[in-house]
């Protein structure tokens, strides 16, 4: 991998990491469409800890919060009740399920699931999810010509097997195409959930799952040859100076504005690849890893 590339895939990663386009899409069609190698999912992997940095971060108050109260439940009987120490317990709970399937379905991530047939799949179906889950979470918020608005809930409203619902959605991520924050967010849409208490937990849930899979993924090519740390590791820093200028920009932005612009780019970029690929411009194996 050469230094431009690891600029361009840095940039693609901070830029798509918290939008509901898919990250790992984008940087398997940049590398396909540039005639690159696939960066692979181990880059992809490495490349997250630079943008869960940039969460850690921007959420550093909640986070400290949450690390002080839920340490002290684990000792103190009456602060489980707290709901710093509940939100601890709960990301807990739904980091369960990306982290069984992470490493049952491992082989499938790094070969199958990479095929842009999928990939372009993914992003049509999960992108119209998005729109019904975003309509849905308007007309609540808005009301009907015969109904009051809906109050919608709260992160205090949290239950385990709300936490669980929004592990399942976060574990489908594990295919390109289908974007964590999209399939979370939209998840905790359905169950009546603000926008901005989605996000936010969204944004908190995938933190030990990031974690876990980029230091895992780490340790792996630590003991590999084919990796180039240099490049890989100066896109992680650009992953991490774009991904915390975003996430600030979408947290305020949807609080405000619809997620449609985003479903019709990924209808949009499905349909391209579709054809792209079944004219025969596009192997759906195009730009595989050499390695």
């Amino acid at each position: 991998m050469s230094w431009f590339e690891s600029l361009i895939l840095g940039l693609v990663q901070g830029l798509t990491e918290f939008l509901p386009v898919s990250s790992s899409a984008h940087l398997r069609l940049t590398a396909a469409f540039s005639g690159w190698h696939d960066p692979g999912a181990a880059f992809t992997a490495i490349t997250q800890i630079g943008t869960e940095a940039a969460v850690l971060i921007y959420f550093r108050k909640d986070i400290g919060r949450i690390l002080s109260a839920w340490t002290r439940s684990l000792t103190d009987k009456e602060m489980r009740h707290d709901p710093d120490a509940r939100m601890g317990w709960l990301v807990i709970v739904g980091s369960i399920p990306i982290g069984v399937l992470g490493l049952t379905l491992k082989d499938q991530i790094e070969g199958p699931f990479r095929d842009l047939r999928i990939t372009a799949t993914m992003l049509i179906v999960v992108g119209v999810i998005i729109g019904i889950a975003d309509r849905m979470a308007a007309r609540d918020e808005k009301g009907g010509r015969h109904r009051a608005p809906q109050q919608r809930k709260e992160l205090t409203d949290l239950t385990v097997r709300d936490g669980l619902i929004y592990g399942l959605c976060q574990a489908m991520a594990l295919i390109p195409g289908v974007s964590r924050s999209g399939a979370t967010i939209s998840g905790g849409l359905f169950m009546g959930y603000r926008r901005e208490a989605a996000a936010r937990y969204s944004f908190l849930l995938a933190i030990p799952a990031v974690l876990a899979s980029g230091l895992f993924e780490l340790s792996d090519a630590m003991e590999s040859d084919h990796v180039s740390w240099g490049p890989t590791l100066f896109a992680t820093i650009i992953a991490f100076a774009t991904g915390y200028v975003v996430i600030a920009w979408f947290m305020k932005f949807i609080s405000t504005k619809s997620f449609m612009p985003f479903v019709w780019y990924r209808i949009a970029l499905g349909i391209v690849i579709i054809v792209l690929v079944f004219a025969g411009v596009l192997s759906p194996h195009a730009a595989e890893s050499a390695h």
